[in-house]
């Protein structure tokens, strides 16, 4: 579950910066229904992740807190992707010995 987090979350935070990236001039206006909706649809299925995956993990609400101001965060997603990943190195090695 976490390493599906993990890429949603990765492509959550890239599309909020495509999205800024109009608004500064970066990219055509053109672009922004489609950024705009699938930014949208990404930035739901982020948060339903986040809700099961905290869940599943039994983390305190304070980390659902901080998940959810980092989608709004631009460039949040890179220290969460940090986490997560320690996250699912640390379930990993717990689960070695029982192989």
């Amino acid at each position: 579950m976490i390493k599906a987090f993990r890429t949603v979350s990765i492509l959550e935070g890239l599309s909020y910066l495509a999205i800024l990236s109009v608004t500064l001039g970066f990219i055509d206006r053109e672009w922004v229904s489609t950024l705009g909706m699938t930014h949208g649809i990404l930035f739901i299925i982020y948060l339903f992740l986040s809700l099961t995956v905290v869940e599943k993990n039994g983390w305190p609400t304070s980390k659902l807190l901080a998940l959810s101001v980092a989608s709004v965060v631009p460039f949040a997603f890179i220290p969460v992707e940090v986490y997560l990943q320690k996250v699912e190195q640390e379930n990993s090695q717990n689960l070695e010995p029982l192989l």
